[in-house]
């Protein structure tokens, strides 16, 4: 591992207080990244001796998933303390560590908060449940059943079944709208706000420079209960009854913009700082812009468009491009293809014969995209989704939902670092807690760095290109008229013009870019980060390019 962590980092995009806006950003799911102490589990310190790697990659920030204190029912995004580190991570000396190193390195540091629930172990929802008087009583989303017992109304579960738990010591139903675990906070009330607000800046002061807000359409409810109406989405396109509602009333409250406008405020008071919203939902779109409008409320929106999609197709892109086009008082997107709820990419988009192919075009289309790339650990491997057998599950979605979607585990296994070594290198544990696929070890980091044909190779000399090229970086962006299956935009600064074009067809088609870049010249595709050559009439199927 010493040639990766010697690497130099290639220079960042932007030094401004705005140095977010095309920042390539690194997500850590910190479990499952590096074990230091040969527990199974990844750690915080892991983190630290991980970040010379992510630097030699030319990424500007990381994202760390979380890492508070929690029972790991769902694996951190259950929050028992908003301040604490769970010892299983480490403590506030290796927090503290992460910061010092990353900002040496040039690297910012975001963190995700969890403003929907908390876990049912928080002392706040310990107190809230004692009875219907104390002072956080109305800190969570209690309700009396209805006259036949049932619950206060129809909705449901992410996870499957009612939203809503009974509750014997409270004698009422609390609202859930993930695991019964998780009950959800009374954002409309004033001092949880302030109490949200208050955990913000206890990160903030301890130096982080962002925050993603997991499940911001979740936060607020309709206080009148109101039944959700039906999706009318037949059987055989569900997997659970969530799916079977249009979610008017369990989310998206009109209110929750102006909570968006105080925790802008707050970041406020610490500048150079950045805040990106989780908008999920199968029409998420006039939230998110809400969201980040007029940058009174968040500067970025983390997109869906492609974390969930089954194929990459031309219009899939066209239309995701066309919904942020720069118009005035829209917020800056933000681009993910994997994460750690959503299979890999490179499985889903793959026919599973041509991994390395489809890997270097999504990086490409990834890093051309107008916004904030977000690559998932593991992405620049080339990784595909982990094999993990029923026996060894331990997400309780995928539990739930098995066999009928691939899960989140498959994407959360361990990342292996070293070919030969056990486990990959990612930890000394005779077991983890999740198993390694073996499959993964030929892509290890140790194998990949030294192979300058490798994929890894290829992710880092993309990076430190696009790194100098501002209409990559934060250039506008044109969609062009193509054929099926071609995709073609020009990003353009006050330094040129790149020219991006993709064939996301499985058959080569016939193209020629306008005029003015016939003359071009290749500068990037799907094969090499410093390509040469004129500019292609045909482009061949599943590939693309960059020019100028």
């Amino acid at each position: 591992m010493n040639e990766t962590l010697s690497m130099a980092k290639p220079s960042m995009a932007s030094t401004s207080d705005e140095w977010w806006r095309g920042a390539v950003i690194y997500q850590i799911y910190p479990r499952s990244f590096r074990d230091t102490n040969s527990d199974g589990i990844g750690d915080l310190r892991g983190v630290v001796e991980g970040l010379d790697y992510i630097a030699s990659l030319g990424c500007d920030g990381i994202w760390i998933s979380p890492f508070f204190t929690s029972p790991m029912r769902d694996f951190g995004y259950d929050v028992a303390d908003y301040c604490g580190i769970d010892p299983s991570f480490g403590d506030f000396d290796d927090f503290d560590a992460i910061i010092a190193k990353a900002h040496d390195l040039g690297i910012k540091v975001i963190i995700d908060q969890v403003y929907s629930h908390t876990s049912d172990h928080h002392a706040w929802f310990q107190e809230s449940r004692r009875d219907r008087t104390n002072a956080k009583a109305d800190w969570y989303v209690w309700a009396d059943p209805k006259p036949d017992g049932s619950p206060p109304s129809n909705w449901q579960s992410v996870f499957g079944g009612s939203a809503w738990q009974w509750d014997g010591p409270r004698r009422q139903y609390y609202l859930h709208n993930f695991l019964t675990c998780q009950p959800d906070l009374n954002v409309h009330n004033r001092d949880v706000q302030d109490a949200l607000l208050d955990a913000a800046r206890f990160w903030l002061d301890r130096g982080v420079d962002g925050f993603r807000l997991d499940a911001l359409n979740f936060s607020m409810h309709d206080p009148e209960m109101r039944d959700n109406p039906p999706s009318g989405l037949p059987m055989d396109q569900v997997t659970r009854p969530f799916d079977m509602q249009i979610k008017q009333f369990n989310q998206s409250h009109e209110d929750i913009p102006a909570f968006l406008e105080r925790i802008r405020g707050t970041i406020d008071e610490y500048p150079g700082r950045f805040t990106v919203a989780e908008v999920g939902g199968p029409d998420p779109l006039a939230e998110m812009k809400a969201f980040t409008e007029n940058g009174k409320r968040l500067d970025s929106a983390y997109n869906f468009d492609f974390l969930y999609a089954p194929d990459l197709t031309a219009e899939l892109v066209k239309q995701s491009l066309s919904n942020w086009d720069g118009a005035a008082g829209e917020g800056w997107p933000s681009w993910a293809f994997s994460n750690h709820d959503a299979p890999r990419a490179v499985t889903r988009w793959s026919d599973g014969a041509n991994l390395d192919q489809i890997s270097r075009l999504n990086m490409l289309l990834l890093l051309s995209l107008r916004g904030n790339p977000i690559i998932y650990q593991g992405e620049e491997l080339g990784l595909p989704q982990g094999h993990v057998p029923f026996e060894d599950l331990q997400d309780p979605e995928a539990i739930t939902n098995w066999p009928h979607t691939l899960g989140r585990d498959g994407a959360r296994t361990p990342m292996p670092w070293a070919a030969k070594a056990p486990q990959a290198g990612f930890s000394q544990a005779n077991r983890t807690w999740l198993k390694l696929d073996e499959a993964h070890k030929d892509r290890a980091i140790d194998r990949q760095i030294a192979d300058a044909s490798s994929m890894v190779s290829y992710t880092r000399s993309l990076l430190t290109l696009r790194n100098s090229l501002s209409a990559l970086v934060t250039g506008d962006s044109q969609l062009l008229d193509t054929p099926d299956g071609i995709v073609a935009f020009v990003r353009t600064s006050d330094e040129g013009e790149i020219l991006c074009a993709f064939n996301l067809d499985t058959n080569p088609v016939d193209w020629s870019p306008p005029a003015r870049f016939q003359s071009g010249r290749m500068i990037a595709d799907q094969n090499r980060a410093n390509a040469t050559g004129a500019i292609p009439g045909r482009i061949e199927a599943r590939s693309g390019y960059w020019a100028n």
